[in-house]
């Protein structure tokens, strides 16, 4: 075993892993990466097939991020952001901002303010505890609160709403929010109370009464909307409490760790209205779909590339700016720097921003940071990520990716182990099933996922299951040949972990 794994397995503990499987072999110890290709310690080359956990956006290496850091090195790589402003960050705010901006003629509805921190879970708790206070203090319970010795009636708590199995980080905050039975089992005691609300899944929808098809399941669902229906009754709910929801959270377009899970078109859209009509404030969480990984349009052919060619500028970075939807709070994060740095953002309104403002001793501060806030190599790796995004070259590719993406995907659907392929953009989930005709799924003690992933590892194919859902996130500059390679190696390891073992116990028979 090479030093470098002896060294792993004896003293570095794992995110989200079972450490006495980790221990069981091998690691694969990466050391060096160039555009799509992942080296390891032995030489060994492998496709990062989900931008190393959906960060890397352009590539591993390239020169313009590695330019844009090597200069502000020459500079300064950090100084605090409490009582200082600096460079970097100054202008990646307007850059954001600007690329947020959906042209609204109520300019105190428009995303105009960005709050730095470090990561997608920090990012969803500054949403949180800006909508909280502001909840607080323009419903006028600001005073109740302090008259009250500083502890608020539970019955005037600011309350949010997100979806069913929603992840939004891993923070006590950003836990609570999400509703991952799992995390919740595990932190229970620790977390505060938020109310779900059915998401749209229609592959598993107990409303869709559409038996299985060669497809993706939005596509043949049969349904009245019954989901956007129980949204509206819990918004109703809540409101004859006399404390409406100071916030709905959601991902736009796609649930990420959920589960790859897509919406049908027109939902987003529905909830949302229905969300503002009782007075809430919006929480987009794009910590996994911002930065174009939701593509340009739903559906991409030649005509579609040629309209892109035409109108480059026209390309949206936020899946909320592309249907049109503006929330009160933009978080984001992974993609932000290139997958270079840790850093995230919180975009808000004017009017939230406001509501913070007094005097200094009326204590209306957010008193809320983090040591590493806007630090300068983090917001220059941005600055240089945003401008490749917004290059004519870029949005090309990230279009043409997605037409070869979607061609790809639909040699799966002959393998009966696969039960729906979900995509979005430059997403793609797949779910396998043990029996398309039934979906009946695997149980996590067959290892479903994990099982295919390490196969397609033997292959030179790196990715990451979610349960029994195989994800393929391909970094932006991916070529249709790296992406077949992809997508052959996938169909090669399902046929090998259970066509291939179901032949070898029907010969056993």
């Amino acid at each position: 075993m090479n030093h470098l794994a002896k060294l792993d397995r004896k003293f570095v503990w794992h995110p989200f892993t079972q450490m006495r499987d980790w221990l069981r072999g091998e690691p694969i110890v990466i050391v060096s990466a160039k555009g799509v290709v992942l080296c390891d310690v032995r030489g060994k080359e492998y496709l990062d097939a989900n931008s190393s956990i959906w960060t890397n956006l352009h590539g591993h290496q390239h020169s313009k991020i590695n330019s844009a850091i090597s200069r502000q090195l020459k500079k300064i790589a950090h100084s605090s952001a409490l009582g200082f402003a600096n460079e970097p960050a100054s202008v990646l705010a307007k850059n954001l901002v600007n690329a947020a901006d959906l042209k609204l003629e109520n300019k105190n509805s428009k995303l105009s303010k960005v709050f730095y921190s470090d990561d997608g879970s920090t990012a969803l708790e500054v949403a949180l505890k800006l909508a909280y206070q502001f909840t607080l203090r323009t419903r006028g319970w600001s005073s109740a609160f302090r008259l009250s010795g500083n502890k608020l009636k539970p019955e005037l708590q600011p309350k949010f709403l997100s979806l069913e199995g929603a992840y939004h980080g891993d923070t006590i905050g950003a836990v609570s929010l999400g509703h991952i039975n799992l995390f919740h089992k595990a932190y229970g005691g620790m977390l505060f109370r938020t109310d779900k609300v059915m998401a749209p899944y229609c592959y598993r929808c107990p409303f869709n009464r559409a038996q299985p098809e060669r497809n993706d399941a939005r596509k043949y669902r049969k349904c009245n909307w019954e989901c956007v229906g129980l949204v509206e009754k819990k918004f109703l709910a809540q409101n004859k409490k006399g404390n409406p929801y100071a916030a709905f959270v959601f991902e736009p377009l796609l649930q990420g760790a959920a589960g790859l899970i897509p919406q049908p078109s027109g939902w987003l859209g529905q909830v949302t209205e229905i969300a503002r009509n009782h007075g809430a404030l919006l929480i987009a969480d794009e910590v996994m779909t911002g930065f174009g990984r939701t593509g340009v349009t739903c559906h991409v052919d030649d005509k579609a590339i040629a309209n892109v060619a035409k109108n480059p500028a026209a390309a949206k970075l936020f899946a909320t700016g592309r249907v049109g939807i503006t929330p009160d709070f933009l978080c984001v994060a992974k993609g932000l720097t290139g997958g270079y740095l840790p850093m995230a953002a919180t975009l808000t309104t004017q009017k939230v921003f406001d509501a913070f403002l007094g005097e200094y001793e009326e204590f209306k501060t957010f008193f809320h940071g983090h040591s590493f806030t806007g630090n300068q190599l983090g917001a220059a790796a941005s600055l240089a990520s945003l401008e490749i995004l917004q290059t004519k070259q870029s949005v090309l590719q990230r279009t043409r990716l997605q037409k070869w993406l979607h061609e790809e995907l639909q040699s799966l659907w002959v393998l009966p182990n696969v039960g729906d392929i979900r995509q979005v953009g430059l997403v793609a989930g797949i779910e396998l099933v043990k029996n398309w005709q039934t979906r009946e799924p695997f149980t996590l003690s067959e290892r479903a996922g994990i099982r295919v992933c390490e196969a397609m590892a033997k292959r030179g194919v790196l990715t990451r299951p979610i349960g029994n859902v195989i994800a393929i996130l391909p970094p932006y500059c991916t070529t249709q040949t790296q992406l077949r390679k992809m997508i052959s190696a996938l169909a090669e390891s399902i046929d090998e972990c259970f066509h291939q073992s179901a032949n070898k116990k029907r010969r056993q028979k």
